[in-house]
């Protein structure tokens, strides 16, 4: 046994660590090579091909002896390289610049094999940041073209693993056991596994799911996976075993540790993840895509970087160092606000055609509409009016139009616009109808599958729709021009890009050389160029890894709908099951799950909030939908005809608006496949709070509490806490007394410190975040003043604590009375136009 000093290791919390890791070394094994960082050590064994990964401490987790390979084929024959006994011929460590900081790499080469394919591997491990890096270069210097098949990076564990003595178990010793090919350990001793699975496009399922628990994966066959899964990605049917698309966590739940694999871009190939989470001997697996892509004699393919990061999943941002990675490396910066975040005023909000009118709308439908948003623009300040799918004659062909727009569209974007409103439009750039006359006339744009039939791209507007095959130049430019046309001609700046993963499906490409991944990456830069940097752009239905960096907000979830379970055609039973089917309830589990990429990728899109009563919706499943579409910080658009949307529901509108903008700690993330609490903490004139929110998921009625503990507060502090759906105020420690939720509900509330002998704003019914609307706040030994602001008119209650009784009160001059809700708890009425001043004089 070796011992390998690590330097100091920096830490956010500026702790400083010093470990020592033990190394095996196989006595066979003349040398190992090794790179250090302060985050982590990474051994390599050129003789056997395997690496493995330690972290800065003995109880943390690791990866020992991981397997590489490399597959392909070649005529009839496959080849797997990379395999145990291939020379490594060994570089040098070197220091060199990145986007992710100093790194300290090495390269690994072979020499050419049977065929002529050579491989070279990087390694590195960033110096300030806690990330381990890898690529694999391929290199064809044979006299024939070969057919990569995939690139794995990571196979580590094994289903004949030896279980650990029963006996050691029951006398407390549970050493973990050897194993013959690697081995995967969130912690030395893993408790209770879970994995979270990432979906390929924004409709597919994300989550957190156990060994006792199966893959979601849709019922329908044909008509949903080549939607829902990408080519290349496992659906495992097994119990405890997983799939994953771009990256996954293996979470230990009772050592609160994990792993997380993944990719930082898939600007090259599709990466896949595959999991067991048999807490005795996990296995994890990460590919890269081949795709069956050729690479031609003399030419070479290189992957998008793979990374490894140990995560404490109880950590304030347990993803936070993985998503700036990704952004880092997509260049997203570019597309958002100083420092890598947005600005809430940037948020998009508005109204979509889709959840009312679907494919019947007309333009006279959306000048009615538009017509009432002037009417309500003052109290509900929306910026955009989207036109979503119906108005064309048929998708794909965009330049005629139904005849419910006789005039098309480009009047109505003006008229928007004159209205003060962001004209916007929807549009499937990379997908025909078959009964288009794109694809009658142009056939040779069709991409194709097994035997020249049209590729699959699943069950779709009742039919099976056609994908284009976008490594034909002219298709492409078709694609790119009907952009350009809709930004420049049209004058439609907000483009919502739907049904994106159809330039991914599995077919027969024109261009055999380029990979799926590929193929929409470079669609997705002719969209951005042909749109303008100043066009916003909304992808939909899309693969996420290839869209990074190039769309300013995606859709990250299902779409929603009128039922809180999945149906078609109003019939839920063969559909209840089914992960990405449209429903509230699946819109709601991305949308919280996937709430990390907010501001760091994009600008999440939950899609949009239904609020008439005409739905089969509930009041409480209403009130949930809009306090995820709010607590998680994205887009906020609603989709009801206005004029069928009473004043209570517009009221609920009105109190998310503007946008909260930022996302949410999840604080269950890893311990339920849904999570059921949300903490915010938001800042103000009178200091911070914390916005909570518990959700009842079950289809009964609970009594919930909010148990401070559970929501990283301390326990033994004193609280003000305000309910913001029904206006109830406490003052409690421990624990929030227990409310009588109902199916599908939401508690939402804004917890304040007490602060003795200052007076303290608790909130109001006037925004769901009960603070936001506050903009000044004065607190003198006589008196306290304090300013309200809201977009147009504002009715509603105030609620302060106040250790001085009030002497008179008034709002912006006029006299105000108040209720004493409890000692030193007073609520005021207000109403006013944009702007209240409340002072309150002390007795």
């Amino acid at each position: 046994m070796v011992s390998i000093n690590i330097p100091s290791i920096a830490r956010s919390d500026h702790v400083k660590l010093m470990c020592k890791i033990p190394l095996l070394l196989r006595a066979q094994d003349s040398f190992m090579l090794t790179l250090q960082s302060p985050f982590y050590q990474l051994t390599i064994n050129p003789k056997e091909t395997t690496w493995s990964l330690y972290g800065p401490t003995l109880n943390g987790p690791s990866l020992e002896d991981v397997q590489l390979a490399v597959h392909y084929h070649l005529g009839n024959s496959s080849f797997k390289a990379l395999k145990a006994g291939t020379h490594l011929l060994a570089g040098t460590v070197e220091d060199s610049v990145s986007l992710h900081g100093p790194l300290k790499k090495i390269v690994v080469r072979t020499p050419a094999d049977q065929n002529g394919i050579r491989f070279s591997l990087e390694f590195a491990l960033s110096e300030i940041y806690p990330l381990m890096l890898l690529k694999i270069n391929v290199e064809n210097r044979g006299p024939r073209p070969v057919y990569l098949d995939r690139m794995e990076f990571l196979n580590s564990g094994s289903p004949y693993a030896p279980r650990p003595n029963p006996i050691a178990m029951l006398l407390g010793r549970r050493e973990a056991p050897k194993f013959p090919h690697g081995a995967i350990r969130p912690s030395p001793n893993p408790g209770e596994l879970a994995f979270y699975s990432n979906g390929w496009q924004s409709w597919s399922f994300s989550g957190v799911l156990k060994e006792s628990q199966r893959f979601r994966r849709s019922r329908l066959g044909l008509l949903r996976t080549p939607v829902e899964i990408g080519t290349g990605t496992p659906v495992p049917r097994k119990p405890g075993w997983f799939g994953s698309d771009m990256f996954g966590i293996l979470a230990d739940r009772q050592n609160r540790m994990g792993i997380l694999a993944g990719f930082l871009a898939q600007k090259q190939h599709f990466g896949s993840l595959e999991v067991s989470t048999d807490h005795y001997s996990p296995i994890l697996r990460l590919w890269a895509n081949g795709d069956s892509a050729r690479l031609d004699p003399g030419n070479s393919v290189e992957t998008d970087w793979a990374c490894i990061y140990f995560l404490q999943l109880d950590s304030e941002n347990p993803l936070g160092p993985y998503m700036d990675a990704v952004a880092r490396e997509n260049a997203v910066s570019t597309r958002l606000s100083a420092s890598n975040r947005i600005d809430r005023g940037k948020i998009p909000t508005g109204w979509c055609s889709w959840y009312d009118f679907y494919l019947d709308v007309s333009a006279d439908d959306i000048r009615q509409n538009l017509n009432r948003m002037v009417d309500i623009q003052h109290d509900i300040p929306l910026d955009i009016l989207q036109i979503d799918d119906g108005f064309e004659s048929r998708v794909g062909d965009w330049y005629t139009f139904s005849k419910r727009f006789p005039d098309g569209v480009s009047p109505l974007a003006a008229e928007i616009k004159q209205a003060g409103f962001s004209p916007g439009l929807w549009l499937a750039p990379f997908i025909v109808h078959p009964r288009s006359r794109v694809a009658r006339e142009h056939p040779d744009w069709i991409l194709r599958g097994m035997n020249r039939l049209p590729a699959n791209t699943g069950y779709l507007w009742n039919t099976f729709p056609h994908a284009l095959d976008l490594t034909v130049p002219a298709a492409l430019e078709y694609a790119a021009g009907v952009i350009d046309t809709a930004v420049h001609q049209w004058g439609f700046p907000y483009l919502k890009l739907d049904f994106l993963f159809a330039a991914a499906v599995s077919g027969r490409y024109k261009d055999p050389t380029r990979t799926r991944a590929q193929v929409l990456r470079s669609a997705m830069e002719a969209v951005r160029k042909a749109a303008g940097e100043d066009a916003f752009l909304v992808g939909c239905g899309c693969p996420l890894g290839p869209a990074i960096g190039l769309v300013d907000s995606m859709r990250i979830s299902t779409d929603v709908e009128q039922r809180w379970e999945p149906s078609h055609y109003n019939l839920e039973l063969p559909f209840r099951g089914e992960p990405a089917v449209p429903s509230a309830r699946n819109a709601i589990q991305n949308t919280l799950v996937r709430s990390p990429m907010h501001n760091r990728w994009w600008i999440n899109d939950p899609d949009c909030l239904l609020l008439r009563e005409s739905t089969h919706l509930t009041e409480a499943e209403v009130r949930t939908l809009a306090s995820v579409i709010a607590l998680c910080g994205g887009s906020l658009l609603v989709s009801d005809d206005l004029s069928k949307v009473s004043k209570d529901r517009l009221d609920v509108l009105q109190s998310l608006l503007p946008p909260i903008g930022k996302a949410p700690s999840l604080l269950d993330l890893f311990d339920a496949v849904t999570p059921s609490r949300l903490r915010l903490d938001l800042d103000g004139p009178e200091g911070q709070w914390h916005v909570l929110a518990l959700f009842n998921w079950d289809n009964s009625t609970r009594d919930l509490s909010l148990q401070l503990e559970s929501f990283s507060l301390d326990p033994g502090e004193e609280y003000f806490v305000r309910t913001f759906w029904d206006g109830r105020v406490m003052r409690v420690r421990k624990d929030v007394q227990a409310a009588r939720v109902p199916p599908h509900g939401a508690v939402v509330a804004a917890l304040r410190p007490h602060k003795p002998g200052s007076s303290i704003y608790l909130g109001s019914s006037l925004h769901i975040s009960q603070g936001l609307e506050l903009t000044a706040w004065d607190d003198s030994p006589g008196s306290l003043r304090l300013r309200l602001e809201r977009p147009g008119k504002a009715s509603g209650m105030v609620d302060l604590y106040m250790p001085k009784a009030p002497g008179r009160a008034s709002l912006n001059g006029e006299a105000v009375n108040w209720t004493v809700i409890q000692e030193g708890i007073y609520r005021f009425p207000i109403d006013f136009i944009k702007t209240a001043e409340l002072e309150i004089p002390y007795k």
